[in-house]
């Protein structure tokens, strides 16, 4: 048998139709050999979900969306038919969410169920919902945001007002200035702890001396007997206290030289009247001494011819 040229365009043209079928299935997530099990989910609303849609349990995918029949007559949820793994079992109290990211990619989410000793028979039907998209979510801010504009406004005002406002430029020189004299006073601190850290083996050596000069004035002070010295103190100062109490009462009493000395009004009137005679004695001599030195021949005679001056 002969194969002519039209025999073999042909066969490429039904294998190309044959790849491009399956390769379609394959992109679109389908099972290329129909073995997945069959389960119907059912939607009050869609959101625009369309087929191939990936179905997700628990962040891996485990089948896609089919088809989708929705009942013009409105007595019917919409149906999705999804086709998921054979090794895959779906538990009781299973739920579905159409999940739209904010890109707009849309999935459908298997919440699957607690029981997993029970499952949802292959064809069995899943109730579904639609899950807030972001984009939703965000418009209910929408009207407090509005709210927000003419505060928001007043304040970008207020900012820009602060930043054009010339004090603002010259506290920032100012900071320039202040981080400039900062870094001077930084290095000066930075080469006094170095010069400090040069001289700290002397003072620890200094300290360490001082230290055991001080153990051994402390150890000095534990040897002394201080109840006896501050006893010996008491008992003098207690000495201390009767000498002067015996001379308060001498001095108070007549019956003794320093008492009639200190009590008798005659011996003090008499030693001042002595005292001043005395001071009119020295007032007389110091009268002859100055009229001697003022007239000194009137006292002392000298002449060679027994002349005498008057």
């Amino acid at each position: 048998m002969k194969i002519t040229k039209e025999m073999k365009i042909g066969l490429v043209a039904t294998v190309g139709l044959v790849i491009l079928f399956f390769g379609l299935k394959f992109l679109k997530g389908l099972s290329l050999f129909d073995s997945d099990d069959t389960y119907y989910i059912t939607f009050s609303e869609i959101g625009g979900l369309p087929k191939s849609t990936p179905v997700f349990a628990d962040g891996y995918q485990v089948g896609v969306i089919k088809e989708i029949n929705y009942d013009y007559s409105l007595e019917a949820p919409i149906k999705a038919s999804i086709g998921v793994s054979k090794k895959m079992h779906i538990p009781e109290g299973t739920r579905a969410e159409i999940v739209k990211d904010l890109m707009g990619n849309m999935q459908v989410d298997l919440l699957l169920g607690p029981d997993h000793s029970k499952c949802i028979p292959v064809g069995g039907t899943i109730p579904g919902s639609v899950q807030g998209s972001a984009l939703s979510e965000a418009a209910t801010f929408i009207p407090e945001i509005q709210k927000m504009l003419p505060k928001l406004d007043s304040i970008l005002a207020g900012v820009n007002n602060l930043v054009n406002d010339p004090a603002l430029s010259a506290s920032v020189h100012n900071l320039k200035t202040t981080t400039a004299e900062f870094a001077v006073t930084s290095k000066k601190i930075h080469l006094m702890a170095d010069e400090l850290q040069g001289k700290l083996p002397d003072m620890l050596a200094q300290a360490d001396g001082t230290l055991r000069n001080t153990n051994r004035l402390t150890g000095k002070l534990a040897g002394v007997d201080v109840q006896g010295t501050m006893s010996r103190v008491n008992a003098t100062i207690d000495n201390v206290h009767q000498l002067t109490a015996q001379l308060h009462d001498r001095m108070n009493s007549r019956d003794n030289s320093l008492g009639l000395l200190m009590n008798d009004r005659s011996l003090y009137d008499n030693l001042n009247g002595s005292i001043g005679s005395l001071h009119q004695t020295i007032g007389h001599a110091d009268s002859l001494v100055t009229d001697l030195k003022a007239h000194p021949k009137r006292y002392v005679h000298f002449s060679l011819f027994g002349k005498k001056d008057k």
